[in-house]
């Protein structure tokens, strides 16, 4: 039998930005990076939520993320601009890229706003959802650490390079979409690992590329690419336009956030389209509307309830977890009780549960 543990958002988000600032995180860059964590928590992705924590801080403590960010423009062609991120903060870094990206989508329309030298930077949808509500559309991408070979290879040197795309959408809120080109993100198999979970058949291989369903011979392995041979070139191009083209590490040169004392390298590209310089907001709003109505009076298949537009799951999962809290994994917990022992900061109460 395993433990959880029920945690309060905003408790979570204290605890997570005081250990940050221990760690030797500015106050405003601390809370924006536990906020990212721990609305990935609240939309249902904990794969992406505190269970990365610790791997931040250790990061952070060996130098290979840098605890104050600092960026410098590298290039400036008006509606495109590359951001030099030394190595700090991904999740910062992504935040100045998008209020620069708005900035100049206002001025030229449309802009590109690549970033070298990262880290990772948690959800993709994190960011763009942002632009979305800014009256954009806004697509970011991203490159990563090798997780599957190139397709018909044994070797990993293609990361799951995820990509999201969000457009504002009136009344239903935000429209968003964002995936890795894997089958499943790496995280969702760490998590698996962590409760002791095995995993679909079709995720991952292990080491010799024979398909698994054991987490861990998955970490050690391949993660599969999502739809054959499609996922594999998606994540190519993905990487060619955040690693190739912004200057920044592609391919295996990337290092990733579990890797404690290498840079990462990553980069990121994020393509903003104001809106307004297209159509008015207020009509694109309609249309989208218009489409959402659209998709979801479509008959549902046998055994389905109702159909979900990209983006609604996560805003229901938000309003729920909200109010009952976020249930955190004791794997997860342990580490964060870690953390809390060596930073001097307090856990946030809980309610202890079985499963």
């Amino acid at each position: 039998m395993s433990l959880s543990y029920t945690v309060n958002a905003e408790g979570l988000r204290e605890f997570g930005t005081a250990v940050l600032v221990e760690t030797g995180v500015p106050v405003a860059d601390a809370r924006l990076l536990s906020d990212s964590l721990v609305t990935a928590e609240l939309w249902g992705h904990s794969s992406h939520g505190m269970l990365r924590l610790p791997w931040y801080v250790e990061r952070l403590r060996s130098g290979a993320m840098k605890a104050v960010t600092s960026s410098a423009i590298a290039v400036d062609n008006g509606g495109v601009v590359v951001l030099d991120g030394m190595h700090g903060v991904g999740q910062v870094l992504t935040s100045q890229a998008v209020s620069l990206g708005i900035e100049r989508a206002r001025k030229h329309g449309i802009s590109a706003v690549g970033i070298r030298n990262s880290n990772h930077f948690g959800t993709a949808a994190y960011f763009t959802r942002e632009a979305a509500k800014a009256g954009c559309v806004a697509l970011l991408a991203t490159n990563a650490s090798p997780a599957m070979a190139p397709w018909g290879g044994k070797v990993k040197t293609i990361g799951t390079n995820p990509w999201s795309i969000a457009a504002p959408a009136g009344k239903r809120g935000v429209a968003v979409m964002d995936i890795a080109n894997t089958s499943v993100a790496r995280g969702k198999i760490y998590l698996a690992a962590e409760r002791g979970e095995e995993i679909p058949a079709l995720w991952a291989a292990d080491a010799n590329g024979v398909p698994t369903t054991n987490a861990q011979a998955a970490i050690d392995g391949l993660i599969l690419p999502m739809a054959g041979h499609k996922g594999y070139v998606i994540s190519f191009m993905m990487d060619v336009l955040a690693g190739v083209l912004t200057g920044s590490h592609f391919g295996s040169n990337v290092a990733g956030p579990y890797e404690p004392q290498r840079e990462s390298g990553c980069g990121h590209m994020l393509i903003t389209i104001d809106i307004s310089a297209m159509m008015p907001v207020q009509e694109f709003e309609s249309r989208m509307e218009t489409l959402i109505d659209e998709i979801k009076a479509v008959p549902t298949a046998d055994g389905v309830d109702e159909i979900f537009f990209p983006g609604e799951l996560e805003d229901r999962n938000t309003e729920r977890n909200l109010v009952r809290g976020i249930e955190v994994t004791e794997h997860t917990w342990d580490s964060l009780a870690r953390l809390a022992v060596e930073t001097g900061v307090a856990l946030p109460r809980t309610q202890q549960s079985s499963n």
